[in-house]
């Protein structure tokens, strides 16, 4: 896979559209510099879209997507789009134009400013096109595969606050404490965490207490 790729919208002409990308825009707190700061938390739902998704929750996360669809040619399309939600299974972006279905797209974003970016190929499976206000335009993408184990980082989303203060808690345990090197506590953590997922509510995979 790729990994340069478009900073703004570009469409070839051999790419279908029906409407211009809408232009991402970058927001700047006073003074014009990025803050260091962490992100807010996204809010984090089951998904009850459709089936086959519905067993990963998914956050209401707005980010940039940089996409692309490459061609024997090369490069025939790129453009950026902000996500409405991203689950591990896929994502929703906002769009006033649309691919066919069944594209397969090359897709670029990072979950907070500054991380390290997710690099992934994507399939369109579904489209909305609402004309109501209250309504939401866009498509939805279902990840195919993952370059570099950058997934992890999409787990972490998730799960990442409830491993971490578990592993915080479990760490000063007598049992931890007594084990020889790092490597073994980091397996003893993994091994109670796996532990505590089978032993609670197997409906919900991302349980951790």
């Amino acid at each position: 896979m790729q990994r340069k790729v478009a900073q703004k919208a570009s469409v070839t002409v051999r790419a279908p559209v029906t409407e211009a990308p809408a232009v991402v825009k970058e927001t700047r707190p006073a003074g014009g510099a990025l803050e260091a700061r962490q992100p807010a938390a996204p809010l984090i739902e089951m998904n009850q879209g459709e089936a086959e998704h519905r067993q990963f929750p998914r956050a209401q996360l707005a980010t940039r997507f940089e996409v692309w669809v490459d061609g024997e040619g090369g490069r025939r399309f790129a453009a950026s789009f902000t996500s409405v939600n991203v689950s591990v299974s896929g994502a929703f972006l906002e769009s006033t134009f649309y691919l066919p279905m069944g594209t397969v797209l090359g897709v670029r974003f990072s979950l907070e400013p500054g991380a390290a970016p997710v690099l992934a190929r994507a399939e369109i499976v579904r489209e909305e096109r609402s004309t109501g206000p209250e309504g939401r335009t866009g498509f939805g993408i279902r990840f195919i595969d993952f370059s570099g184990q950058t997934e992890v980082a999409l787990a972490r989303l998730f799960v990442g606050m409830r491993l971490r203060t578990f592993a915080e808690e479990y760490l000063k345990s007598q049992r931890a404490r007594s084990l020889p090197n790092e490597l073994e506590r980091v397996v003893d953590v993994l091994a109670a965490w796996e532990l505590l997922k089978a032993t609670t509510s197997a409906a919900d995979p991302w349980q951790g207490g």
